[in-house]
């Protein structure tokens, strides 16, 4: 693993921590190419049943991208830089185990664009969330504008992107941008205690949910519910769907393998 992306393995969730602390976790070219390896990796690991993504030291998830770096980018080599970001967003959010964001810090720009792709977000209390690029006069380019609009809403999105202003996590739970705020002190250990339990359950379920919720939001309404029946009737080929089961009938805790 790249020293840009610490891993750390806690039982069944890998924890993922971008580490430039120097730069805020400020995401460049390698960082994201990193990332990217990161995600691929613990895709692939069969004892990974659920991935914490957060940002190393107290101040930042991610800062947003690397402005410096950023800054002498030609027209097609930023088109370039995006869609390089835009691929690894997408990957995260296609992940066939959940992924929680621990937001320890801001998550501004590029930073607040992945955390939207994870599939759950915890923040501090004292994390300041938003899209500021209209700032630099630029727009997001990683899938901001549109994971922000399917997450809030159009009238939220505009008011968070044409202003740029960040909001705090109170307001961010408001708007549906967060799931939960906890205190900075307890943060570490809420996301853990979430991402454990996800872990505990059965994988292929989580899986088949993941897909069905993301077509589900791409597709009209009859296309989701054909997806997400052929997505309930795979689950009963699985020993999963056989444990869940006869464990309910026997009054007793399931044991899922992801088989």
């Amino acid at each position: 693993m790249s020293e840009l992306i610490l891993a750390a393995d806690h039982g069944a969730v890998r924890v993922l921590t971008v580490n430039r602390p120097d730069k805020l976790n400020a995401l460049n070219r390698a960082t994201l190419e990193a990332l990217q390896a990161a995600f691929d990796a613990a895709a692939d690991d069969d004892g990974v049943r659920a991935v914490v993504l957060t940002g190393s030291g107290t101040r930042a998830f991610v800062a947003g991208a690397d402005i410096a770096a950023m800054s002498s980018l030609s027209a097609v080599q930023a088109r370039d830089f995006s869609l390089l970001g835009q691929r690894l967003m997408r990957r995260m959010e296609r992940m066939p185990k959940p992924v929680v964001a621990m937001v320890n810090g801001f998550a501004l720009g590029g930073g607040l664009e992945l955390a939207m792709c994870c599939h759950l977000r915890i923040a501090a209390d004292t994390a300041k969330l938003g899209l500021p690029e209209v700032t630099l006069g630029l727009l997001p380019g990683f899938g901001g504008t549109q994971r922000l609009l399917r997450l809030v809403g159009r009238a939220a999105a505009l008011e968070l992107t044409l202003l740029g202003a960040p909001v705090d996590a109170a307001r961010a739970l408001e708007l549906g941008l967060v799931n939960r705020v906890v205190s900075a002190a307890e943060l570490e250990a809420e996301t853990m205690a979430l991402a454990a339990k996800l872990a505990g359950n059965a994988p292929l379920a989580m899986r088949g949910i993941l897909d069905a919720i993301h077509v589900g939001g791409e597709c009209g309404l009859d296309d989701g519910l054909e997806y997400e029946s052929a997505q309930f009737g795979l689950a009963f080929a699985t020993e999963d769907a056989r444990e869940g089961m006869t464990a309910f009938i026997e009054r007793r805790k399931p044991a899922f393998n992801g088989r």
